[in-house]
């Protein structure tokens, strides 16, 4: 008998690949060589999959699991849980939601297309939240650098836990001038980071605006990554370099993040679909995958 389709929908978050399957009416679970092989495949490739199942706590709409193109999981994705909000309001109507992932609880409020507003929780900056493999006992600078020992390329980057590790470092130039493809993977696999880290280069412009370029964790170089986003901010923020609500510009686009006053991170942002499929068809296709379907069709 030939299996039933399960649809994909394959989206973005400012150039942020994203793919968001739905099990909750059936299907699943994923083996890690199908999340690479949905990777590998061209009409597919991604940043992040994003994975609902029936909601598990009562009150949620959904259990997300995230992966990266390795098949390793992810925690969190701000950029994917705009997506999968912004194609359930097209599908049902609503405008607010919440989600389950590893990292807690997501609240999800969808005004249009363009503000989409995740809250994404309290940041953590304790050394063995990160978590780190050695005291640090103030987070703001800890002691990494990238280069020479006497005269390094960066330095004393910030590391918080935004639903997953990230290691922020500060630049003094352009971030686009630095090579962060060739020393991304070095930081995120540093013996200092047991959960190897998302690894960030940020450019403070002003009190209310950062540029960014981030080596993703299990994913690598990446147009745009949320998490990376908040967390640059609240580090900046808690540098005291910039006002509690900033503007942060990724390669793909800005993100607007607040800070806010009870210690939560609030993300805007957009998203958008390309297209959308049958996960069943594209796995079982190879190097031939079956055409995606035209936008917004719903498969059977």
């Amino acid at each position: 008998m030939t299996p039933a389709p399960i649809r994909y929908v394959k989206m973005n978050g400012l150039g942020n690949e994203i793919v968001v399957v739905d099990f909750r009416l059936g299907g699943g679970p994923l083996k890690p060589a199908d999340v690479r092989a949905v990777a590998d495949n061209p009409a597919t490739a991604f940043d992040q999959m994003m994975v609902l199942h029936r909601a598990r706590t009562p009150g949620t709409d959904a259990f997300v699991l995230i992966f990266n193109t390795d098949g390793s999981e992810s925690a969190a994705c701000g950029n994917g849980t705009r997506c999968i909000a912004w194609l359930e309001h097209l599908d049902t109507g609503r405008s607010t939601f919440r989600y389950e992932t590893r990292a807690g609880l997501l609240d999800v409020s969808v005004k249009d297309g363009t503000a989409i507003t995740v809250d994404m929780g309290q940041p953590r900056f304790g050394w063995t939240d990160i978590p780190l493999s050695e005291p640090f006992h103030d987070t703001r600078a800890i002691e990494l650098q990238i280069g020479p020992i006497d005269a390094p390329i960066l330095h004393s980057p910030s590391v918080v836990n935004v639903g997953n590790p990230h290691v922020v470092f500060w630049a003094d130039k352009p971030v686009e001038s630095y090579d962060l493809g060739r020393f991304g993977p070095m930081i995120e696999n540093h013996p200092l980071f047991p959960e190897r880290v998302n690894v960030t280069l940020a450019d403070v412009q002003s009190r209310n605006t950062i540029r960014i370029r981030t080596w993703e964790r299990g994913a690598g170089l990446t147009r745009a990554c949320g998490t990376a986003a908040c967390a640059t901010a609240v580090c900046a923020m808690r540098k005291r370099l910039t006002d509690r609500k900033v503007t942060v510009t990724l390669p793909g686009g800005p993100l607007v993040i607040e800070w806010t006053a009870d210690d939560r991170i609030l993300m805007t942002g957009p998203a958008e679909i390309e297209h959308e499929g049958d996960l069943v068809a594209l796995l079982s296709a190879g190097d031939a995958p079956a055409p995606p379907l035209v936008p917004h069709e719903r498969l059977p």
